[in-house]
């Protein structure tokens, strides 16, 4: 099996997600440093302690996750949680790598375009800070209302989602940002979309989506993001020849 050198893998990662373009909520590439040598990589949705645990398990040299620690604004001290999480990963010797906005953006490896060809998206233009958040149409025409386009994604993602608008109404121009990402629909809205899909939703949300005619679609934090680092990770996995195993630790948000 083959391996590659820890500091190589974050710079060659760094480079190729433009980690530099972005000004995110936490740092991007190693959070935590383990061996120098990598022969195989766990990846997740996020740094869980039951992630990190089935790491251990399957015996991984580093974990690649979209949702990783020290966010902006967080208590700095390494107590509670936050201290389990990082005496097992020190104790193991196992290196940590994170990537948010980076991994959400990317075009060929990113959730977003993970999202959409999940769904049968086309996307012909992008809006927000950094070009974020992406617009385009539905490949297949037969979903023709919000009601066929939630049912659509209820099948694809494994996840019933909460649809905030009229389910005759025509799908139209679909707008698709993954995670956490609600407070974009007035984003959407501008760039001309018919149909908001994101993670999460919070109380404006409701109101904004009725009063502007523009339908708002919950899909899940979760269910929308598990698509970049098993890209991510398959793409390391292709470059470096190692070993990489993606491992889903469900999440109902």
């Amino acid at each position: 099996m083959k391996s590659v050198n820890r500091d190589e893998l974050a710079q060659f990662l760094a480079k190729e997600l433009q980690v530099n373009y972005f000004r995110d909520y936490c740092p991007n590439g190693v959070q935590v440093e383990g061996r120098n040598t990598i022969k195989h990589i766990v990846s997740g949705v996020t740094a869980s302690l039951a992630l990190l645990e089935k790491a251990v398990e399957l015996q991984a040299d580093a974990i690649l996750v979209h949702h990783g620690y020290f966010w902006r604004g967080e208590d700095m001290r390494v107590i509670g949680q936050k201290q389990r999480r990082l005496k097992l990963l020190l104790e193991n010797d196992i290196s940590l790598f994170a990537y948010h906005l980076p991994l959400d953006n990317h075009a060929e490896l990113g959730n977003n375009i993970g999202l959409a060809r999940r769904l049968g998206l086309s996307a012909d233009g992008r809006f927000g800070e950094n070009d974020l958040a992406w617009l385009g149409t539905l490949e297949d025409k037969a979903i023709a209302t919000l009601a066929d386009l939630a049912l659509h994604i209820e099948l694809k993602l494994g996840r019933k989602p909460l649809l905030i608008g009229d389910p005759a109404a025509p799908v139209g121009r679909v707008a698709w940002c993954t995670g956490a990402a609600q407070n974009m629909l007035d984003q959407a809205i501008t760039a001309g979309a018919s149909v908001y899909l994101s993670g999460e939703i919070s109380e404006p949300t409701v109101h904004l989506a009725r009063e502007s005619g523009v339908a708002y679609i919950a899909c899940g934090h979760h269910a929308t993001e598990r698509f970049g680092v098993q890209s991510l990770g398959a793409f390391i996995a292709d470059t470096f020849g190692v070993q990489h195993s993606f491992v889903d630790i469900d999440n109902p948000v």
